[in-house]
């Protein structure tokens, strides 16, 4: 069991994806199709019950939004990032970083 953390699920994990992603910018709308620090398409980010554009959502909200896509699809919902950082494995409940728990 992990412990709790109030920064959410993994937030070292999300941030260093959103890194890859965005450049970090939790608020990006490139009118690329995809929005916010983690890249939702508008679809996904209905499918996991966020409302409204994802990146006009806070942080967290994208974090526990991408945390109930990441249930649903996995790492691949973000197959180049995913894979350029190297994550695999379930992020788990809560923590501080999915890096130090999967020794990376």
């Amino acid at each position: 069991m992990h412990r709790q953390s109030p920064h959410g699920p993994y937030s070292r994990a999300w941030d260093e994806l959103a890194q890859c992603e965005s450049s970090g910018n939790w608020s990006i709308n490139t009118g690329n199709g995809y929005y916010g620090g983690l890249q939702f398409s508008q679809q996904s980010w209905e499918w996991v019950g966020g409302t409204g554009r994802p990146h006009e959502a806070s942080r967290a909200e994208q974090i526990n939004r991408a945390y109930a896509l990441y249930q649903r699809q996995g790492w691949g919902a973000w197959p180049s990032c995913s894979r350029q950082l190297g994550l695999q494995g379930s992020p788990g409940g809560y923590g501080d970083s999915y890096f130090a728990e999967h020794g990376q």
